[in-house]
C-alpha cells in the first residue's frame, strides 16, 4: 500500500476535546522559539525577518534539522539508570500494541453497531423520497423531542386554519438542506451545484473489508449527469499511529459522467479578441476550472519527494480538508441528517473562531484591476492575425 500523509482517524470513542494537528509539519519550532541575543528588541529583530525572507528560510530549515535530535540529557544518566529508562521503553512498546488492538475492536463495535443502525437509515430513506410514512408513535416521540426553551414543540405537525396542506411526496430537497446547514459542506455547495443536489436520494456509508470507509451518494434522474450512485472510498494504513489511531492512507473518488455543457467543476470563460488589419472581432470560449462540491469526488493526492515544500505544505492542507470533510459526513450528517435538516445540530458545534478586523484585505480592486487589464490586452496584445 502506498505511503500517504500521517492523518490520523480518532473513532467516537477516543476524539479528543481538542484538534491536533495533523500535518507533518505542524510540530516543527517555528521563529516563535528563537530568542534574539543582544540588545536587539523584538520589534526590530522583526522587521529584519521580514525584510530577509532568505535567512527566515535557513533558521526554519536549520531548526527542522534540529527536531528529534538527543540533548545529550539520557546519554549522561549512569548505566544503571539508562538500563531502567530502557525498560520502560518496552513497557511502552507492550502498551503500543494493546492501543492497536482497542482500535481494532473498537472498529469491529462500530461496525456490529452501525449493521443496526442501518434498517433505520433505509427507514429515514423510505420517508424522505416518499415511500413509506412515520407511525404515529414515531410522530409523538419526534415531537416531544423537539421542543423550545419554554418546552412547545418546535414541529407542529397538526395544520393551521387556512394553511395550504397540498399534497406533497416525501420531504423535498432533505438532503440539500441538510448539508446547507452544516458548515463546512456549505461553504462549498455553489447555486449551481444546487440544482443537482436537490436529486440526491440518500446518503450512504459503508465500512470496507480493509481499514476504511466509502460514502455513497445515490441521486435521481437529472440533468447534469448519468451516475445513479457516485461514490468517494477512504482508505487507512494497515498499521496505526504512534497513539495508536489509525492512519488515512488516501481516498478515491468515483468519475462523474457528466452530459454535454453540464460539467458543474467547469465553467466556460469567453474572451474577445480583434483583428488589428481588418478590425473585426471574435468571441472565444474556453472551459476553465471553477468551485464547487463536485470537486470532492476529485480528492487531491499525497505530495511525492518530487514537491516543493511550499507545494507539498498546500497538498497537506488540502488533504487536511478533504479528510475533514469526509469525516463530517460520516460522524455528522449522516448518523443525525434530520437534526442537520432543521437545523438543530447547530446547536450542538462549536462556534468558529472570530476573525479579528483588519486580519483580511479587500482584494477587489485589484481582481477588477486585473480583470481590466486583461480585456486591454484581450483587445490588443492577443489580437487575431490572418
Amino acid at each position: 500500500m502506498s505511503s500517504g500523509p500521517n492523518f490520523s482517524f480518532s473513532t467516537p470513542q477516543n476524539t479528543p476535546a481538542s484538534n491536533a494537528p495533523i500535518s507533518s509539519r505542524a510540530q516543527q519550532p517555528g521563529l516563535g522559539s528563537v530568542q534574539e541575543e543582544g540588545n536587539m528588541g523584538d520589534a526590530a529583530a522583526a522587521a529584519m525577518l521580514a525584510k530577509n525572507p532568505a535567512l527566515v528560510s535557513m533558521i526554519q530549515n536549520k531548526l527542522g534539522t534540529l527536531v528529534g535530535q538527543s540533548s545529550g540529557y539520557i546519554e549522561s544518566l549512569p548505566p544503571n539508570v539508562r538500563r531502567r529508562v530502557a525498560g520502560l521503553k518496552g513497557v511502552q512498546k507492550e502498551h503500543s500494541k494493546l492501543d492497536a488492538e482497542m482500535q481494532k475492536e473498537i472498529l469491529e463495535l462500530e461496525k456490529k453497531y452501525f449493521a443496526k443502525f442501518t434498517p433505520l437509515y433505509e427507514k429515514r430513506a423510505a420517508i424522505v423520497n416518499g415511500k413509506a410514512e412515520p407511525s404515529d408513535e414515531e410522530v409523538t416521540t419526534g415531537e416531544e423531542a423537539s421542543t423550545d426553551d419554554d418546552g412547545k414543540p418546535t414541529i407542529k405537525t397538526e395544520p393551521e386554519e387556512d394553511e395550504d396542506n397540498t399534497p406533497m411526496t416525501g420531504i423535498p430537497e432533505f438532503w440539500l438542506s441538510a448539508m446547507k446547514n452544516e458548515p463546512q459542506l456549505a461553504g462549498m455547495i455553489t447555486e449551481r451545484d444546487e440544482e443537482a443536489l436537490k436529486h440526491l436520494v440518500d446518503i450512504r456509508m459503508e465500512y470496507l473489508d480493509q481499514p476504511g470507509f466509502r460514502l455513497v451518494f445515490e441521486f435521481g434522474s437529472n440533468d447534469f449527469f448519468d451516475n445513479k450512485l457516485i461514490s468517494k472510498t477512504y482508505f487507512y494504513q494497515e498499521e496505526t499511529s504512534y497513539s495508536g489511531d489509525f492512519v488515512y492512507d488516501r481516498a478515491d473518488g468515483d468519475k462523474i459522467q457528466w452530459k454535454t455543457d453540464k460539467d458543474l467543476t467547469m465553467k466556460i470563460e469567453t474572451k474577445k479578441q480583434r483583428n488589428k488589419n481588418t478590425k473585426q472581432t471574435r468571441v472565444i470560449k474556453k472551459s476553465v476550472p471553477t468551485d464547487s462540491f463536485f470537486n470532492f469526488f476529485s480528492p487531491p493526492k499525497p505530495p511525492s519527494d518530487d514537491d516543493e515544500d511550499d507545494a507539498a505544505s498546500d497538498i497537506e492542507e488540502r488533504l487536511e480538508l478533504d479528510y475533514a470533510l469526509g469525516e463530517d459526513i460520516k460522524e455528522k450528517l449522516i448518523p443525525r441528517a434530520v437534526d442537520w435538516f432543521t437545523g438543530e445540530a447547530l446547536k450542538f458545534e462549536e462556534p468558529m473562531e472570530e476573525l479579528e478586523e483588519g486580519e483580511f484585505e479587500d482584494e477587489d480592486d485589484e481582481d477588477e484591476d486585473d480583470l481590466s487589464d486583461d480585456r486591454e490586452e484581450d483587445e490588443t496584445d492577443d489580437d487575431v492575425r490572418e
